[in-house]
């Protein structure tokens, strides 16, 4: 039943998806569909506007229209539901991406009879898979370790990506612009809870989009009750570290 009450309003025009209001929506009722911020069901959005300080492009705002009631029983089944389909996002059984690998640093004399086309410079990469949907809490390689979290377009921005970064760490990547941002929360949630995560270096673009990322993992480790030394690198479009 429609009611008239407040409830947020987006406007497409000003939202540049950055996905901090989705972070920020307790309720998630806002979810990144297509690059824009949008209300996936009048229901479920309260009309408090706590998401509206979290938006820096100033896209959202508290408006009255007709819309149905805020339902505190569908939120609670839309939360449980989404959980649950995040645990089972995993990939098919037998699919290369979703085999969890762990390198061993090559030994000098097997670098040197290694043929390469391209270079002689060897891979820093210590594991496989590297992408945040695909690496699961429990991956051996997590344990007590320094974990990296860049946005994709880092490493093809930041020409010393592997020897400056990724040397001695562990890595999940992803872009907070496209991909799930509550499944990216609940997943560094559980490592941050059972993977005894040593310290946690988050690289990003300056462009507003990637802003999301250390949002998600200052979320994730409020969520998971752990303290554990976080910093946050910032590149410029031309492959500059800016902070």
């Amino acid at each position: 039943m429609k009611v008239k009450r407040k409830i947020i309003k987006i406007d497409e025009e000003l939202c540049d998806g950055c996905g901090q209001c989705a972070i920020a929506c307790a309720e998630g009722a806002i979810q990144i569909i297509d690059g824009k911020a949008r209300i996936i069901s009048d229901n479920l959005c309260d009309g408090l506007g706590a998401c509206i300080g979290d938006c820096p492009a100033g896209a959202l705002e508290i408006i009255e229209r007709d819309a149905e009631e805020f339902d505190e029983e569908a939120v609670e089944k839309h939360l449980s539901v989404q959980k649950e389909d995040n645990k089972q996002a995993a990939p098919a059984c037998g699919c290369p991406s979703a085999k969890l690998q762990t390198f061993a640093p090559m030994e000098a004399c097997q670098a040197a009879n290694e043929p390469s086309s391209i270079g002689t410079a060897e891979s820093t990469l210590s594991h496989w898979p590297i992408q945040i949907k695909l690496v699961p809490p429990t991956a051996p390689f997590l344990k007590g370790a320094d974990l990296l979290v860049p946005a994709d377009c880092v490493t093809a921005a930041y020409p010393n990506f592997q020897e400056d970064f990724l040397k001695g760490r562990v890595m999940m990547m992803g872009c907070p612009k496209f991909d799930d941002v509550n499944e990216y929360i609940d997943k560094f949630t559980e490592v941050f809870k059972t993977a005894d995560i040593n310290s946690i270096t988050c690289v990003v673009m300056e462009v507003p989009c990637c802003s999301g990322m250390p949002m998600i993992v200052k979320k994730a480790l409020e969520l998971s009750g752990k303290d554990i030394p976080f910093k946050e690198v910032v590149i410029s479009l031309q492959g500059k570290i800016l902070n």
